[in-house]
């Protein structure tokens, strides 16, 4: 007995000094996020050299508290320890990221932690002067780094499977491939059902001019009303928004364009499903893998979920249009069947992958797919890039491009070095079709709460059953405890197919 105890005291011992160690590596990748927060959206233009070497000392720092012989040391000592099921959990997303770091040269971490630094005012001029030759450069080194990377972690594997193992490393790329291909295969032909529908939505329900300084103002109403903690979140713009931040500091970012007041609201909508679930992590986990979100897929769940089941459903209208109207006379005339149909419209010209509707959005996201996973490849060079891009534009959407800056500049994630990224856009689409389902099996149907501006009963769900477990699953282990099934596109597609045969009058939907 004496043995045991003994024994349990130094496992104990064991893993308090690992959880203090990766806190500390936590703390260190939190500030880097504020400086990267800080330089999307308040820093001066000519603050980037300072900053880049900001944060290539801070990636250097954390990547050598984590690959230290002291993490291993203690990893291995725990490798065989009896651990309660959370810290088991703990060990294993550890040990998966000091594996992955230990093979990377501390060299490359910290060149390619500058490179993407000096990578994002590099993108935004630009694309700001429609200037892909000037972006070239740098994207070729980014391409060369992250092979380079990929190699190091697994010389034998796909280097893209490594690169998207980064951001979703319990879901294999086959599994995203076929996910993807399931839904440009059946999204397909209802997106030609809707070109030939005759019917005519409301498309011009927000047409107008609006101020930024009001947009502002409506989109924190959209934040009050979905529940929004501002004592541990605010409301900032970016040209590409985005959210970050801690459960204790979950900051959103929206953008304002004068002619499109719907496209302000759905994206701060968006951004505050990723806040929500931030802020729904344990606050006893923070610092440890037991307090951080389980990966990219899932986290886009939460904003696809409360952007599309929620802020463009009729009932969501019913509820928000008379605030809406408050801040803009002009919408009187404006009914919810209206801004529903105006909100849901499939677009037969769209460019722009964040402006796109919910169903054409996927193709945005195979064409990304496909070109980043030839670049990494090898199949496809940086020069070819906007002739590639253009043409799949022209096959997957019958659009083509007139400029590089509405063509292959138009999104930021290249310029930070996220190859690997973009499919989890669609995975969580796909996700948050099945979470809604499974929460409506278990609540019943949600349409009076959103009606009713009522949104905590669906909020203690998503806690419950997602938010609260941080990493302390895998991602298939917590769609199944959440849902009852693995993953699958069956409820996305039902629910799509449901909505969008309803709005156009399709008879075969």
């Amino acid at each position: 007995m004496a043995t045991d105890q003994a024994q349990n005291t130094g496992e104990t011992d064991t893993y308090e000094q690992l959880e203090t160690r990766i806190e500390r590596i936590s703390n260190v990748s939190n500030a880097a996020g504020i400086l990267r927060w800080d330089q999307e959206v308040v820093m001066p233009d000519e603050g980037t050299p300072a900053r880049a070497q900001q944060l290539s000392t801070l990636s250097s720092i954390g990547h050598e508290l984590l690959t230290a012989d002291e993490t291993g040391e203690l990893l291995e000592q725990l490798e065989s320890a009896d651990l309660d099921d959370e810290r088991a959990a703990v060990v294993r997303e550890v040990r998966r990221r000091y594996d992955r770091e230990t093979s990377v040269p501390q060299e490359l971490v910290e060149e390619i932690s500058e490179t993407t630094a000096n990578a994002h005012p590099t993108w935004k001029r630009a694309k700001e002067n429609d200037d892909f030759e000037a972006f070239a450069p740098t994207l070729e080194k980014l391409v060369d780094l992250k092979r380079e990377y990929a190699a190091h972690i697994d010389p034998d594997a796909d280097p893209y499977a490594v690169l998207f193992a980064e951001y979703e490393p319990y879901l294999d790329l086959e599994t995203a491939e076929r996910v993807l291909e399931r839904l440009r295969d059946e999204l397909v032909s209802l997106i030609d059902a809707i070109e030939d529908s005759e019917a005519d939505l409301a498309t011009d329900a927000f047409a107008g001019e609006f101020e930024d300084d009001d947009q502002e103002a409506l989109a924190r109403d959209v934040l009050d009303s979905l529940g929004y903690d501002w004592d541990r979140g605010r409301l900032d713009t970016a040209p590409h928004p985005f959210s970050s931040g801690t459960q204790f500091d979950a900051r959103v970012t929206t953008r304002f364009e004068e002619d499109d007041l719907l496209g302000s609201i759905t994206s701060t909508i968006h951004e505050f499903g990723h806040a929500n679930y931030t802020l729904g992590l344990p606050d006893e986990g923070y610092g440890t893998p037991l307090g951080e979100a389980r990966d990219l897929s899932v986290h886009e769940s939460q904003s696809r979920l409360w952007e599309n089941h929620v802020g463009r459903s009729r009932p969501f209208w019913e509820h928000f249009l008379p605030i809406a109207r408050e801040r803009f006379p002009e919408l009187d005339d404006v009914s919810p069947a209206e801004a529903y149909e105006a909100a849901n419209q499939v677009y037969d010209d769209n460019l722009i992958r964040v402006e796109a509707d919910e169903l054409t959005y996927h193709l945005h996201i195979v064409i990304r797919f496909e070109i980043e996973r030839d670049l990494i490849s090898g199949d496809l060079e940086v020069s070819e890039v906007p002739q590639v891009w253009n043409d799949k534009y022209e096959e997957y959407l019958g659009v083509r491009p007139e400029t590089d800056a509405e063509g292959c500049l138009q999104d930021i994630h290249w310029s930070h070095g996220s190859f690997g990224y973009f499919p989890t856009y669609s995975l969580g689409s796909v996700l948050a079709a099945q979470l809604y389902a499974a929460a409506e099996d278990e609540l019943g149907d949600l349409d009076d709460d959103i009606r009713e501006g009522e949104f905590d009963d669906l909020n203690g769900w998503l806690r419950e059953n997602v938010h609260r477990h941080g990493k302390r699953f895998t991602t298939p282990e917590l769609i199944e405890r959440a849902t009852g099934e693995s993953l699958t596109a069956d409820h996305f597609l039902e629910y799509v197919e449901s909505k969008y045969g309803d709005l156009y009058d399709l008879d075969d939907y």
